[in-house]
């Protein structure tokens, strides 16, 4: 039984505690029957199952209300305690169409919102490139105005959904200047002419993941997401909401692993005493409980103070994601070992934590950019005091 105590910290309000008890019991009763042998059904099969249920009503905001990064998540969380890749379909709901949320117009939010949140679409942010992964800033792939439409050219990688998404937020450079302030964000349905997939991606955790190529691509200017030039800003605000959530799904893997872990050593015998009579044993105990805690005190102090009105998070989230991925990674590793030969053996679920977890410490900032965008927060915060 996974400790829930911290839903009582000040962090939280009665709403939240409410929505928790409701996920979990809907999870632990909807998520068991799912088949992940074919996983982009299993995608398309659970985005309809969360937004049947309203789940995916979370995951993106219409006009003035604003997403509350506490609801995202616990949501996370408690997704991937129960199913790493429920917690991947809701997540890329809410990635996928964040920037639609924050900065769409009104004729935007209308057109593709309603179909994200109900689960009759699927969503995808089209960011990374084949030569700029963390580096942003130096994407190469180009949208050029031709009066009444832009012009894609360009290709996009490990874009998650890609391939089975029905609409993708993607970023391009329209050459208002050098570096960041020359990228632009677009709305991108799936299925236009000069619109590609040209790899489908494997990893060690099964997810629907994508190489696109645009050649030639005409879109509409009513694509445009914001103002021209203003694509870096929306992405990495984007990212500022979102990233406390990755957090939160390594902290929903944590969880499953201690729990996993407790049962393990409370059952199993050696020399006819349980094995967490150990104190070796009990040490690791400890040192997951810590992490554990600690991850979620990082993780719901974001969280509430981007609901809070923070304008940006951006060191408390990136401290988060950091400690909370990378701790997750030990905590999991503690876990396997707990289980011995078991804990690598396929189908434990140690074992499928133990490949779940690593892609977090990748992706939306791997954890050394984490540690830069830290330690120039920090110093930022210093010198501006002194």
């Amino acid at each position: 039984m996974a400790d829930k105590s911290f839903l009582d910290w000040p962090f939280f309000e009665a709403r939240h505690r409410d929505l928790a008890e409701r996920l979990d019991a809907w999870a632990g009763a909807e998520l068991g029957g799912i088949d992940h042998s074919d996983v982009d059904a299993a995608c398309r099969e659970l985005v309809t199952a969360l937004g049947r249920d309203g789940w995916l009503e979370h995951s993106g905001a219409e006009g003035d209300a604003r997403l509350d990064v506490r609801t995202l998540c616990l949501i996370r969380e408690t997704l991937a305690r129960h199913d790493g890749l429920a917690d991947f379909a809701f997540a890329m709901q809410g990635l996928g169409t964040g920037a639609i949320s924050l900065f769409g117009s009104p004729e935007q939010q209308a057109e593709w919102l309603p179909l994200t949140r109900t689960g009759k679409a699927m969503s995808a942010f089209a960011l990374t490139e084949p030569q700029s992964g963390s580096d942003v800033a130096n994407a190469t792939m180009t949208a050029e105005d031709d009066g009444e439409h832009f012009i894609l050219n360009g290709e996009k990688t490990w874009i998650s959904n890609g391939g089975i998404a029905d609409v993708y937020t993607l970023f391009a450079r329209t050459g208002e200047a050098e570096g960041a302030r020359g990228l632009s964000a677009f709305i991108v349905p799936a299925g236009l002419k000069g619109f590609e997939v040209t790899e489908r991606q494997q990893v060690i955790a099964p997810h629907p993941l994508a190489t696109l190529r645009f050649t030639d691509c005409r879109i509409p200017k009513s694509a445009l997401l914001g103002e021209r030039g203003a694509g870096f800003k929306i992405a990495m605000s984007v990212l500022d909401v979102f990233r406390s959530t990755v957090a939160a799904a390594a902290l929903g893997f944590a969880r499953r692993a201690l729990d996993e872990a407790l049962a393990r050593v409370s059952e199993r015998q050696v020399q006819g005493a349980p094995l967490f009579e150990l104190q070796m044993v009990q040490g690791h105990i400890a040192d997951m409980a810590v992490d554990v805690d600690a991850s979620a005190l990082l993780i719901y102090r974001a969280a509430w103070a981007k609901d809070s009105g923070a304008a940006r998070v951006t060191r408390e989230a990136a401290m988060a994601k950091l400690f909370s991925t990378d701790q997750a990674q030990l905590v999991i590793d503690r876990a396997v070992q707990l289980h011995g030969g078991d804990g690598v053996r396929h189908g434990q679920k140690v074992e499928e934590l133990y490949r779940d977890i690593r892609a977090l410490r990748i992706y939306e900032g791997a954890s050394d950019v984490q540690r830069v965008v830290i330690a120039r927060q920090t110093m930022g915060a210093f010198l501006g005091g002194t």
